[in-house]
């Protein structure tokens, strides 16, 4: 009798796990299913505009992820770029001895455009920061050597009309009784601020491009300005990344305070080249004191410094320079920066017309046009100097223009014969072909 009871019991229990395994098993394949369901069939011939829920590869998630759009079009922050020449500025026939560079950002005032400017007038071109020993008191090393403030106005933006000297160079002592340069535009409180690179000594002679950032200050967009005659914003300490040179100094208003991006070179030695990053400073008040941001450099690449304010961060150009070159950057804090967009023939040192720059915005709306530069136009060193051109984009929440969106940029075939091999490089090729016959 406990014989037959323990077999049936042990005959009941290997039925229920026998029924439960059968049941497990169909669930398993129904997920399965399932699953294979989420996954049949490749990608789609259409691209999805929201991210597919399905498994993507490092690329899509990223493209879906990253961008303000999964397509270029679609990315408020990718732009094609477009230039014209302005009307109304000379240079003497381009032989290097007048140069107009690194315009600040345009504003409008008084029922006009203004901007600010780089402006170097010499008896001869500059000759090189390499060749500083050679400079005088006449003859500079750099292009923006011996150089003073000017600006300008325009009812249009094209058509430009100089107003002469805003911030001339110092007297000696002062800082800047070299050469003033780099300059851009704060309008604070009703009051109008230009900061700037202010030189003691010529490019080149103190080791390289090093200088203090100095500040002048004025009721009105035409003057007269007054220098502070301080140092604003301090280079590092030694062996701090930007303890040589604080370059570019661009600020604008954010959270109620003065944030000021700016660019130092540094890591330079005799077997590696200069790496170029962007900082930022803070202040309470236009004339400091400037805190410098813990996470400085917070750009890990870029040249001159360009930035606006976009939605509720910032967006930034990083050009020519650095890991993420020739990209679009946006830092929703204002602080760390991901690449939005890349992009092509970015402009340089672009001074861009933000209409809400200094409103304190939390809905930047973005730009459709600035004033940038132009280097060594005719590709002669020996008359090396800049002029100034207008580009226009549509990297504005406002504008949609589809030729600005556009995905490639076709250059003409002499522009890559111009950038064809040295000597030094076709004799290293020929030795290696010369090896492997051999």
């Amino acid at each position: 009798m406990t014989f037959n009871f323990n077999f049936e019991l042990k005959t009941f229990v290997l039925i229920l796990f026998a029924i439960s395994l059968i049941v497990s098993c169909s669930d398993a394949k129904k997920e399965t299913s399932s699953n294979e369901e989420k996954v049949e069939g490749a990608f789609p011939y259409m691209l999805p505009e929201t991210k597919p829920n399905r498994p993507l590869s490092a690329a899509l998630e990223r493209n879906y992820d990253a961008y303000m759009g999964p397509r270029q079009e679609t990315n408020e922050l990718f732009t094609q770029f477009k230039y014209t020449r302005l009307k109304g500025f000379d240079y003497n026939g381009g032989d290097g001895t007048i140069t107009r560079r690194d315009p600040s950002k345009v504003i409008f005032a008084n029922g006009k455009y203004y901007m600010w400017y780089t402006h170097r007038e010499t008896s001869a071109a500059p000759v090189g920061v390499s060749n500083a020993h050679l400079s005088s008191d006449s003859i500079p090393s750099a292009d923006w050597d011996l150089a003073d403030i000017f600006y300008a106005t325009s009812e249009d933006g094209f058509t430009w009309e100089e107003q002469g000297v805003a911030v001339p160079r110092a007297e000696k002592p002062n800082l800047g009784h070299r050469s003033v340069t780099t300059t851009d535009i704060l309008v604070w409180e009703g009051k109008y601020y230009l900061y700037y690179q202010a030189f003691s000594v010529a490019p080149g002679k103190n080791g390289g491009d090093n200088c203090p950032v100095a500040v002048s200050y004025a009721d009105s967009p035409d003057g007269p300005w007054i220098p502070y005659n301080k140092d604003v914003i301090p280079n590092g300490a030694p062996g701090e990344w930007d303890q040589y040179s604080i370059h570019d100094p661009y600020p604008m208003v954010h959270d109620g305070k003065v944030y000021l991006y700016y660019k130092s070179d540094f890591g330079r030695s005799d077997t590696t080249q200069t790496v170029r990053m962007h900082g930022l400073a803070i202040a309470d008040n236009p004339l400091g004191p400037f805190e410098k941001h813990p996470l400085n450099p917070i750009m890990n690449s870029g040249h001159e410094t360009t930035l606006f304010p976009f939605k509720e961060g910032v967006a930034a150009f990083a050009i020519r320079d650095g890991n993420e070159m020739n990209t679009i950057q946006y830092a929703k804090d204002w602080v760390n920066f991901d690449v939005a967009a890349t992009v092509e023939m970015m402009p340089d040192a672009a001074g861009p017309f933000i209409p809400d720059v200094f409103t304190n915005t939390t809905d930047g709306r973005g730009i459709t046009w600035g004033i940038s530069h132009f280097t060594v136009p005719h590709g002669n060193w020996k008359k090396n100097h800049a002029v100034l051109l207008r580009f226009d984009c549509d990297l504005s929440l406002d504008v949609h223009d589809p030729r600005m969106k556009r995905h490639h940029n076709k250059p003409k075939i002499e522009t890559l014969y111009r950038h064809g091999l040295s000597k030094e490089q076709r004799e290293r090729i020929t030795k290696a072909n010369k090896e492997l016959k051999e």
